[in-house]
């Protein structure tokens, strides 16, 4: 009926009636999770990078979304023609708005409030205001044609 074999090692992960929360696979894996082996990773996961975060989360302890919204002005762009740039955004030049509201025209799509709490060598991650609340994000600084801190 199946084309799969069956395996008598699984016939007892689900309790008939359901049972509460996840059976516990394999043993000794507790709360229906197997243990991570050293290091992270594990389950076709990559390993947790130094200090936590990964995955659209920020890093364990590191810095918080700013505590209110951003200003309520859009700031004017600089360049003014609005068409595309031949130059890239240096990280140097982003690092000068760490921790302040910044306002950022990306290449392609629409501009954004931007709280930036990281700068790399060629990218940039912070909180980037929704409209509503403040999600961890992060930037290739390739992607942005223009900024401006306040």
């Amino acid at each position: 009926m199946y084309p799969y074999q069956y395996d008598p090692r699984f016939q007892n992960l689900f309790p008939p009636g359901g049972g509460q929360g996840f059976p516990s696979f394999p043993p000794g894996g507790g709360q229906g999770f197997p243990p991570q082996p050293p290091g992270g990773g594990g389950q076709g996961f990559p390993p947790q990078p130094p200090g936590g975060g990964g995955q659209g989360f920020p890093p364990q302890g590191g810095a918080q979304p700013p505590s209110s919204p951003p200003p309520a002005f859009t700031p004017a762009p600089k360049l003014g023609s609005g068409g595309p740039s031949l130059y890239a955004v240096d990280p140097g030049a982003i690092s000068g708005c760490l921790y302040r509201y910044t306002y950022i025209w990306p290449r392609n799509g629409r501009p954004y409030w931007f709280y930036p709490t990281f700068v790399g060598r060629r990218s940039v991650a912070g909180y980037r205001w929704t409209g509503s609340f403040w999600v961890y994000a992060g930037v290739d600084v390739n992607q942005i044609r223009e900024f401006q801190c306040v």
